[in-house]
């Protein structure tokens, strides 16, 4: 299938809803067109459980974010789009006394009430060990995908997903995901004897295992290894450009706005698009994709939103 990236303007006049309203510039093809399915990604990376809006005198987020506020905006769209998968890049723990406290249950509840389908684990994830992951993931409602950390001599053996494939009207939708390197970056004893593979050697395997063998329409990378570096360490970009049916990477880890997303060309000459929404949950990120079934051709239309008090979509 083809990604295209067209202007909006060339597209028939739509109703513009809001900032955050996206299907503005739906291509001609798809203006009903039977054999054109529409599905809506939204999501969100290192909310590091930010729970509670940000005061008003914060000099950086006056009053953005927070889970109640971003479950109003994910239900607003929900009402609008059929097809709608929710989707979270990692790193949700650590970063207020929620964590100290409670050790990311509130959050996995909550995200579990939003109606999140997948999440991949950051970094942040292993910071009350194995034990205290183990003991917090009977909370979420949703599973954690990880290709490429081998959790198979840990207590986590069998308790995260190595793929998911989901289902939204006709598409089939493949999701791996990515972490990055924890020597160095999280002590052994916190991740144990959890092996960490080689990331682009495991992507190159996911996809052709979801494309190939699965047939799925689209391939989702839910990456925790960061967007890019100057040393050239494997990144978003990086996996980008070295896969072949790898469709969308949302990622995190480098708390990166990106806005809108990155477009790199892959291993096939085909664009990737890789989202990423910041920090502390103070952005939604949206992702609008039409799939021609006919012509294999895919349009993708995307921004992310600032999560404020009162807002419409």
């Amino acid at each position: 299938m083809t990604l295209r990236n067209i202007d909006r303007r060339t597209f028939v006049k739509t109703t513009l809803l809001s900032s955050f309203a996206l299907g503005t510039g739906v291509p001609f093809w798809a203006v009903g067109n039977n054999n054109v399915s529409h599905l809506c990604i939204l999501h969100t990376n290192d909310t590091h459980s930010r729970i509670d809006p940000y005061p008003s005198n914060d000099p950086n987020f006056p009053m953005m974010g927070g889970y109640a506020r971003r479950a109003a905006l994910i239900s607003q769209v929900r009402n609008q789009v059929e097809n709608v998968l929710l989707l979270d890049a990692g790193d949700i723990f650590q970063g207020t006394p929620y964590y100290n406290i409670y050790g990311g249950e509130p959050e996995l509840r909550l995200m579990t009430k939003m109606g999140y389908d997948a999440s991949t684990i950051g970094n942040h994830e292993f910071d009350n060990g194995l034990d205290g992951l183990e003991r917090v993931l009977p909370y979420a409602g949703f599973p954690f995908i990880s290709s490429n950390y081998d959790f198979s001599q840990t207590i986590l053996n069998g308790k995260i997903e190595t793929y998911k494939i989901f289902r939204k009207g006709n598409l089939k939708i493949g999701i791996y995901g990515l972490g990055i390197e924890l020597e160095g970056l999280v002590s052994r004893s916190l991740f144990g004897n959890t092996v960490y593979h080689d990331p682009i050697r495991v992507a190159r395997r996911m996809e052709m295992i979801l494309k190939e063998d699965h047939g799925c329409d689209l391939v989702v990378c839910l990456s925790h290894l960061g967007f890019k570096y100057e040393t050239g360490k494997v990144s978003d970009v990086v996996i980008a450009g070295k896969t072949r049916y790898t469709d969308i990477i949302l990622g995190g880890h480098t708390h990166t706005l990106l806005d809108p997303p990155a477009q790199i060309e892959n291993a096939a000459g085909k664009i990737v698009y890789i989202g990423q929404t910041g920090y502390a949950g103070v952005r939604l990120g949206r992702m609008d994709l039409y799939f021609n079934k006919n012509s294999g051709e895919i349009f993708v239309e995307s921004n992310t939103t600032k999560i404020f008090k009162k807002q419409d979509v």
